[in-house]
């Protein structure tokens, strides 16, 4: 007895072919000729016997599937079951994909089918051949259907009927529910219908711990068939006398709702569960035009595409949370009976689904998270790059292939800084400038864009730090000038000169080197404090009116690193402080994921209790400025015969570690 299958390589199909060289005869698999090397390497993964399995060359999209006289004469009479699994199952393919494959594709192969006089023509369908009919569809059902909008639905119901109106072959149809992994190994090909929401699921493990409660929806009934569920049925059914002429739903007689089954695989992946889920029934006394008008609002639909590109759930997917069918599955299984052959509770595998799905097809294990794959070649200016935070930063991104400027007022340092990334094979270029003097600013910004044409990310991180008493600034009006001049104004200036390229390609990143300062307010810091929020500030409009144009701002709230900056405060020699090089692994995170933020916990935790609690941190804050006196230099000293910080100081510095004091 001899088969053909077309879509052999596809994930039904591989099983199918399995089960069918468990028995006599040749199978024979239509295969286009650029996927013959995916055919034996799948033939090897499931271990196929090569020698019953027979390559005929061609193609679905073309009459008679493309096979040559030859090859149709050679197959004639031959073929006592044609399998048609060759098909597009994927929402998201277009209108004009998903009808040459699903329904040309079908009827190219009962041309064929018929043309080699095969027994029985087996045409995998789907319960999409329902469309969205509301209620209860039978195997003997299919005029029956509604709402066929949809181009996916539209194509499987098409096919269907062609393979119905067809006089020509005798035929069986399957219509599998929505085919997930193997029930005993989890394996799936692709990411589709549940698979669609791990990333949120994930992403809720993330941010909650697994014993939070958290709010849902219940949905509709969602029918899910493992594949080995489908290939067997369709391998058992096929063979079984006197079945020609019907069709059989590979259907789970128990569907869970929507909500159950997010459960399940949130237990799966040790995510929170949604325990009160909202049925989205209950808003349908919201008027349709009403729901319509607010769903075409430009915000509502921007946030509403935000929020599904994040957790890579596409929008054609969304009809399918209130599924309005369910499906009678009788007489497939009457045809199983005796068989063994049942649909296993999900529950029991859905654990594996969900570590198969995490090891192999999470898309983040395929983003390219290195920092070489963020700035090969990247036009980066960084401030401040010859010493510190700047200089341990430089020498990351010039290793990793970047396009590197280095900006800073000292020339022999600079250029020393320079010329030691040059000899280790870094794309290395230096300028000096005096970013306090807005005419220097411009100067830079014609001088970088001349000669790299553009600039891709900008680290703004040269600063001045000045660390002084409000009581000891009275006189001292030009701590705060100096402070704006260049953390502010100078940082402006940059990012203004380098804007309009970045706008025009659309494309560009923007990392401000703040302070933790900012959220924990700290007390004799009020000028660097100062001059480093209005950054942020800045920083927070500008993306609220430029993220639509490609452009990222990244706002760093540094905790204290040991840096030339904080020499002059000696008592800083005792306390907690990170290295240049940690702080670099900071910028480096920002350049590599392009949050809007990156902060510590402890400046997070500090800028939460000053909101919730201002006046309780507000005597945390003065403790803290009356147990940390000014430094000798700030009283107009040089720091000389400084004593030594006290073991009060060096506690409280250590607890509330990385803030400035």
């Amino acid at each position: 007895m001899d088969y053909f299958v077309t879509g052999a390589t596809g994930f039904i199909g591989r099983f199918l072919v399995s089960n069918l060289l468990k028995r006599k005869g040749t199978v024979h698999v239509l295969v286009r000729r650029q996927s013959r090397k995916k055919l034996d390497e799948i033939g090897r993964r499931m271990g196929w016997d090569m020698k019953r399995v027979v390559v005929v060359q061609g193609d679905m999209g073309k009459p008679g599937c493309g096979i040559s006289a030859a090859q149709r004469k050679a197959l004639t009479g031959k073929v006592r079951h044609f399998f048609h699994l060759a098909a597009i199952y994927d929402l998201t393919a277009s209108p004009e994909a998903q009808r040459e494959a699903n329904v040309e594709g079908t009827r190219h192969a009962l041309d064929l089918a018929a043309a080699i006089k095969a027994g029985c023509f087996h045409h995998t369908s789907s319960i999409a051949a329902a469309g969205l009919y509301p209620g209860v569809f039978r195997e003997d059902m299919f005029d029956e259907a509604e709402g066929l909008d949809d181009p996916y639905l539209r194509t499987k119901h098409e096919s269907e009927g062609l393979v119905r109106a067809d006089k020509r072959v005798k035929w069986r149809i399957y219509r599998p529910g929505i085919v997930v992994g193997h029930s005993k190994t989890g394996e799936i090909d692709k990411i589709d219908g549940p698979y669609y929401f791990f990333t949120l699921l994930k992403k809720m493990r993330q941010m909650l711990p697994p014993w939070v409660p958290t709010l849902g929806v219940e949905g509709g009934r969602i029918n899910m068939v493992p594949v080995d569920f489908v290939a067997d049925a369709m391998d058992h059914i096929a063979h079984k006398p006197k079945l020609d002429g019907h069709c059989f739903h590979l259907t789970d007689p128990e569907p869970q709702r929507v909500g159950e089954v997010l459960n399940l695989f949130a237990r799966a992946g040790h995510a929170p569960e949604m325990t009160m889920r909202i049925d989205a029934r209950m808003f349908a006394f919201v008027p349709g035009s009403v729901r319509m008008a607010v769903g075409s609002l430009p915000p509502v639909r921007r946030f509403v595409g935000m929020l599904l590109r994040d957790f890579r759930i596409p929008k054609q997917a969304l009809k399918f949370v209130t599924y309005p069918t369910r499906f009678d599955n009788r007489d497939a299984e009457r045809a199983l009976k005796g068989s063994g052959i049942a649909v296993p509770r999900l529950e029991d595998y859905a654990w594996r689904l969900w570590d198969y799905w995490e090891r192999q097809l999470d898309p983040d294990l395929f983003i390219d998270r290195t920092l070489k794959g963020k700035v090969r070649n990247k036009v980066v200016v960084i401030t401040g790059g010859s010493s510190g935070i700047g200089l341990a930063t430089a020498q990351r991104v010039a290793e990793a292939g970047a396009v590197t400027v280095i900006v800073a007022r000292g020339e022999e340092e600079l250029f020393k800084a320079r010329d030691a990334m040059k000899a280790a094979g870094g794309k290395v270029f230096a300028y000096t400038a005096d970013l306090s003097d807005m005419a220097d600013c411009d100067r830079l910004v014609r001088q970088v864009l001349d000669e790299h044409g553009h600039v891709d990310i900008l680290v703004n991180n040269a600063g001045r730090s000045i660390r002084r008493s409000i009581e000891l600034s009275y006189d001292r009006f030009h701590d705060f000038e100096r402070t704006m001049q260049l953390n502010y104004f100078g940082s402006l200036r940059l990012i203004m000169g380098f804007m309009p390229k970045m706008t025009e390609k659309r494309r560009g990143h923007i990392i401000n080197i703040s302070s933790i300062g900012v959220l924990a307010n700290s007390p004799r810091f009020s000028a660097y404090v100062a001059s480093k929020a209005a950054l942020d500030a800045f920083s927070r409009c500008a993306q609220g009116e430029l993220s639509g144009k490609g452009i990222a701002f990244t706002t760093i709230n540094m905790p204290l690193v040991k840096t030339p900056m904080i020499a002059p405060t000696k008592m800083y020699d005792s306390v907690p402080t990170l290295t240049p090089e940690e702080a670099a692994d900071l910028v480096v995170k920002g350049i590599i994921e392009r949050p809007s933020r990156i902060a510590t916990r402890l400046g997070i935790f500090a800028a939460v209790i000053n909101a919730l609690a201002p006046k309780a941190y507000e005597v945390v804050m003065n403790t803290a400025f009356e147990l940390f006196p000014d430094s000798a230099a700030a009283k107009g000293g040089d720091g000389a015969g400084s004593v030594q910080p006290s073991n009060e100081q060096i506690a409280f510095a250590s607890l509330m570690r990385g803030v400035h004091w």
